[in-house]
């Protein structure tokens, strides 16, 4: 299926690996021009380099989004060198385990702060020029917004925060045929993920124990099974799709763990 992304600029935040890195070789495959924004400079000139030496597209900037003025700075930088933008995903962040008991005030709000705000300054400062092009904008969320976690507070309350913002964005942009919707992934393979894996005694007894309460096959979602779906919202395909929470996830935040 030809999904008509073809030299479609696509912003991606934290879109050198993981989730992020996946939606980009995803949409470069389908002749978009993935524009992955990120702190990592070795990271970000690696992907650029191994998607345009196979003959596709693709731009690394490298930036702190949580330093004030760069989200600006980004965006204009983008708008000068092509012109254009026509789809922003907001997937920067990580699970910090900032929580009510292993936190402080000061760190819960740095953690909402680090994983939310950037989210609406990139919108903010893409906003004109999403305009020009009716294009779109993905929340990339997660279900701790919904199940909760434990011991993530900051980042359990801004993930929630990205699920109000993409209903709100999705209201205040129909008059510009801007369409806003939320990727929810749960159990996915990340460099994170594995982080936070290796810091268990056992990490293959606990990722044994995760993945037999994923209904669908007992198994990790893939990352580039959030890409594909990703893909198919940024286009024309899915033209009438706004405001929507959509989860890739095997089952696992609704369908009934007796399932497993």
């Amino acid at each position: 299926m030809d999904l008509g992304l073809t030299n479609k600029v696509i912003l991606i935040t934290g879109g050198m690996q993981g989730i992020g890195g996946a939606i980009s070789r995803c949409v470069a495959q389908e002749g978009a021009i993935p524009v992955f924004i990120g702190r990592n400079a070795k990271s970000g000139k690696l992907l650029e380099s191994e998607l345009i030496n196979i003959g596709q597209k693709a731009y690394f900037l490298q930036g702190d989004l949580n330093i004030d003025g760069t989200c600006k700075e980004l965006v204009l930088a983008v708008k000068e060198k092509y012109g254009k933008i026509d789809a922003l995903v907001n997937n920067a962040g990580a699970n910090d385990g900032v929580g009510l008991e292993n936190g402080n005030p000061e760190s819960f709000s740095k953690s909402v702060f680090n994983n939310l705000n950037h989210y609406y300054e990139m919108a903010h400062y893409c906003l004109p020029h999403l305009k020009e092009s009716k294009g779109n904008i993905i929340n990339i969320s997660s279900k701790v917004a919904l199940t909760g976690q434990g011991n993530t507070s900051g980042y359990a309350a801004a993930k929630g925060a990205q699920l109000a913002l993409t209903r709100e964005w999705a209201a205040e942009l129909l008059p510009f045929k801007i369409r806003v919707n939320a990727i929810l992934p749960a159990e996915a393979f990340t460099p994170l993920y594995k982080n936070w894996l290796s810091s268990f005694d056992d990490p293959g007894s606990k990722l044994k124990s995760i993945t037999s309460k994923i209904p669908l096959g007992k198994r990790m979602t893939s990352v580039e099974e959030i890409a594909d779906l990703a893909a198919f919202i940024l286009s024309e395909k899915s033209a009438h799709t706004t405001g929507q929470f959509l989860f890739v996830d095997g089952g696992y935040v609704h369908l009934d763990r007796s399932l497993t």
